[in-house]
Formats: structure tokens, sequence, C-alpha cells
């Protein structure tokens, strides 16, 4: 199943066909017919709501968006957590919805980061009865039309005055195309790597929905922009603003901050721990590329890789595998190497891992950062919050 995985997606990334091999080729019409299905029960859905057919709901607090037009890898879960962070500074306890798919691994790793905070984590596929339960249990209050924001905006120290149980906003960990919730602000995440693929639509593409559904967006962020070449950035640039010629658009950064060991989570580890070491690094998340560059940039003596499909869980055949990996490893350089995981695959299951014991694992956590370009940084950015979310 993984090679087939692996296979979809490399025909949906990959634009010469003559590169395919047989399994590739094989594959495409009936991606093509899935793809053109998919296509047609897109638009019915999107037909249905604009008609009214299918209603909407409003949430009782202002509701900010993080979604994406393609896979995973686009920073939509650390774009929630930044978001809701910089509301926390400012006294708004917010409500981060998400779906808990495949196991929940982001929803926990969310839960792990916001622990005793003023942030709240709901997990469910029903964002509006989940956010329901919330309301009924802690509260809600509405700072749209107050004069809340410009004072906090002004004295971030009065959030922790002003601030309160009292949910009040909710931020959409992937939420682009859950219609069914009406929001105040559409932020769009972009992986840089990948923007867009073959630009078809699922499963023979890697989009979720055609690149015009841009136009909703209120601001675009383009993820793993440390790791773009300069024109390609410019490049996709230009698609955006062929679209949305006035979208402000964002750049961010995954930029590590500390290990944690497997068995000792509590004790933070310095970057320098990998120095000269050689590691093998064991992901399963949308952009396992920025993982690998991020430890290259470390400084490792040699670092080795074994990439799995998002939110694949591991097994304990391919804890087998890795362990025949991290042998043939010991043996060339003559010392045990390190195995470096991500938060994400920890949190999916951190039992599993433990198996790769008398190997050492690591953890690598990371935090997402605005990179300042042409006048759009931090306090740009939350400035264009507050302008919107003031209404």
């Amino acid at each position: 199943m993984e090679k087939l995985k692996q296979a979809v997606k490399e025909i949906a990334y990959y634009r010469h066909q003559a590169k395919f091999s047989k399994l590739h080729l094989s594959l495409i019409p009936f991606l093509s017919l899935a793809s053109s299905l998919y296509g047609a029960l897109l638009y019915i859905r999107q037909s249905l709501y604009r008609s009214g057919f299918f209603s909407k709901n409003r949430l009782p607090v202002p509701v900010i968006s993080v979604g994406n037009l393609t896979w995973g890898g686009n920073g939509k879960t650390p774009m929630a957590e930044l978001i809701a962070k910089r509301l926390a500074d400012y006294g708004i306890s917010p409500l981060i919805l998400t779906r808990g798919y495949a196991g929940g691994d982001e929803a926990k790793m969310l839960k792990r980061h916001l622990l005793g905070g003023p942030v709240k984590v709901g997990v469910g596929a029903n964002r509006v009865a989940t956010a329901n339960l919330f309301f009924e249990k802690y509260g809600y209050v509405d700072y749209r039309g107050s004069k809340f924001f410009e004072r906090t905006y002004l004295d971030p120290k009065m959030g922790s005055h002003v601030g309160s149980q009292k949910i009040g906003a909710a931020v959409l960990d992937d939420g682009m195309q859950h219609w069914s919730l009406c929001r105040d602000l559409e932020i769009v995440m972009i992986n840089g790597l990948m923007p867009w693929g073959n630009c078809k639509l699922l499963p023979l593409g890697p989009l979720r929905e055609p690149l015009i559904a841009i136009k909703r967006a209120n601001i675009a962020v383009v993820h793993h922009a440390d790791l773009v070449l300069e024109q390609k950035l410019k490049d996709i640039k230009l698609v955006v603003q062929e679209i949305k010629e006035s979208l402000p658009i964002f750049y961010t950064r995954m930029t590590p901050s500390y290990f944690f060991e497997l068995r000792n989570i509590s004790t933070k580890m310095h970057l320098g721990a990998v120095l000269d070491a050689v590691v093998l690094c064991v992901s399963a998340i949308g952009c396992p590329y920025a993982f690998v560059r991020a430890m290259e940039k470390i400084g490792p003596l040699f670092v080795d890789r074994f990439d799995f499909s998002d939110h694949y869980s591991f097994q304990l055949k391919d804890i087998h595998m890795m362990r025949g990996r991290l042998r043939q490893l010991e043996d060339k350089f003559g010392y045990k190497p390190i195995v470096i995981v991500t938060e994400k695959d920890y949190d999916r299951d951190p039992e599993i891992l433990k198996h790769l014991h008398p190997f050492k694992v690591l953890v690598l956590c990371s935090e997402m950062q605005i990179i300042p370009c042409n006048g759009c940084n931090e306090d740009s950015f939350k400035s264009l919050l507050k302008e919107l979310l003031e209404v």
C-alpha cells in the first residue's frame, strides 16, 4: 500500500510522464476517471451550498479558517497554533477546532503544546457540535465592535488582566473545504516546495479544489519559503496575484528549537546534541524533505532517511526495517546512529518507537516563524488579523 501511495504522489507532482514506470502509467487512466468524478461531485456540493440547499452555520465568535488547496505539508496546524497563541497574548481565549484525522496525531501535538494555557483544543469531524460543547462548558464572548483589540494591541500586557476562560475566537485547522461553517477570515497555506503539482484535482493531482478557490482567501501564506529559490517564490506570487491581485502574501518557515528524548520528554536537549553524529530521519508527514533539510542544516556527520506517507502509523515490520538500516549505519561508521522523528510522528504512537531500543530516539521540536519579506512580517500579520476581525 505504501508503494501505491508513493506512486500516486509521484504522478501528482511530476509532469514528465516519460520518466514514469509501468506502475505509474497503469494507474493514470483510473486516477483520471476518479479525478473527473471527484470534480463533478465537488461542483455539485459547491452548487448546493451556493443555492442555500445546504445550510451554513455561524458561531457566536469570530472564526479564522486555516486551510489549503493541496495535500499535506502546508503548515496548517503550526499556523493554527501560531494564531491561537497570538490571540491568547492579547487576552482572547481561542478554541482550535480540528478533525483529529488519522489517529489524531496533530490534535495530540496541539494539546501537548498548549496544555495549561488559555488555548483550548476541540477534536471532532462536526466542528459546530464540538464548538457548542465548549461554549456550554466555558461560555463565550464576542469582542467584535468593542475597543478590546485596540487596547490590547497597544498594550499586550493587558491580555493577562482582561482574559478569561470564555472563548473569544475559533480557529479552524484544515478548514478551507469545511463549507458548512461560516468564517470571518480565510487563510490559505501554500507549500512553497510543492505548490500545485500537475494542477489536476485529486487523485490524479494534489488539488482539493481548482486554484480559482484562492479568491475566497483573505491571506495567503507560502510555507517552507526558506527552502525555496527566489525565482520559484516569485512564480508562486504571480500565480496567486493573477487570481486575486490584492491578496496579502506572507512567508513562513519551521525553525528547529530543541530535541527531547523519547523516554524523557520533559528534558530539552540542545540542537548541538547531534553534531558529528550519524542520524536516521524517520517520518510520516506531508513534506519529509523539509524535515530532512532542517536536520542537515543542524550539522550531523551523516543524514539518512526513511519516508512514509502522511499520517502513516508505524508497524513492527517497519521497526524491523529501521533496525536493519541502523545496524548497517553502525557497521559503516563504527558507532550507534541516532533516530530523529518529528513531533507528529511521536504523538501518533510513542510506544511503537520504543521498540528501536537500544538505539536512541530523539524528537525534533520546531516552531513556525514568519519570514520578513517586502513589508510582510510578524507585526503586519498581527495587524492584519486585528483589522480583519474588527467588524
